[in-house]
């Protein structure tokens, strides 16, 4: 039987073109959610679109570069008037650049590649939420689910210190909301995947991956529709007295 437990909702996902994101997308199309699909690639996303849509699933669009809040904002707008108000935001979007396999060691690091991902990676969240939260607020209803990362709580050598500090900091975020919205039946929480089967993989050498496998105690890697059951369940009526928490998709490798 289908659980259509996000019927009439409409969520809002960003970074959904591919992977974890895109994964996230068909599960809420499949739980009758009306889907709001945002990604930098054009042609990814608007493939995406086409096919939940062919399915069927009522679906919006956008380009936008989540770092810039007028674009941001400027979706937003459009996907309410499609789709009808939000009240989900899945703040998924994230970079972890690589360089030849590895990431940058601090002292190599492009100021300029420290910018972009804290801007992807921290303000795009913030931008997102910017725009959303005075409407959730007004209708005293809404659920936030952040993209963390186990690098946000442990050193994990194949990300650099951008991505671990952005991820850390959206754990930190995703406190405050939720205790600020809180009071307006709004709730916030994190996810924080561990090694997740994703194109990603490919960005670092199959040994460093094997090498999170060997100390993950469920001792594989987990799957993008793993992460995406725990974003549906932390943003359903199953999960309606829960927030600020961080929620590790990880296979037990923080326990190590």
């Amino acid at each position: 039987m289908t659980n259509l437990r996000h019927s009439g909702r409409t969520v809002l996902i960003t970074g959904a073109g591919g992977g974890i994101g895109a994964s996230i997308a068909r599960l809420y199309c499949e739980e009758g959610a009306r889907v709001a699909l945002v990604d930098f690639d054009e042609q990814s996303v608007s493939e995406l679109s086409r096919q939940l849509s062919a399915a069927g699933h009522l679906v919006a669009w956008a380009k936008a570069d989540v770092s810039d809040f007028a674009q941001c904002n400027r979706a937003c707008l459009e996907f309410s008037e499609q789709l009808g108000p939000i009240d989900t935001l899945i703040n998924n979007a994230g970079i972890s650049p690589k360089h030849e396999g590895a990431p940058a060691p601090i002292w190599e690091m492009d100021p300029q590649e420290w910018d972009r991902v804290v801007g992807i990676n921290l303000t795009g969240s913030f931008n997102l939420v910017r725009a959303l939260a005075p409407a959730m607020v007004e209708r005293r209803f809404g659920r936030i689910v952040n993209m963390s990362s186990v690098a946000g709580s442990a050193y994990l050598p194949i990300v650099a210190a951008h991505y671990s500090a952005t991820k850390a900091a959206v754990i930190g975020f995703t406190r405050h909301l939720a205790g600020e919205l809180g009071p307006y039946g709004i709730t916030a929480n994190a996810l924080a995947p561990g090694r997740i089967e994703t194109p990603l993989l490919k960005t670092v050498s199959a040994q460093a991956n094997q090498a999170v496998v060997d100390e993950t105690p469920l001792g594989r890697l987990g799957t993008p529709l793993e992460v995406a059951k725990a974003a549906c369940f932390l943003t359903s009526n199953d999960s309606d007295f829960i927030t600020g928490q961080v929620v590790d998709v990880a296979g037990g490798w923080l326990m190590r």
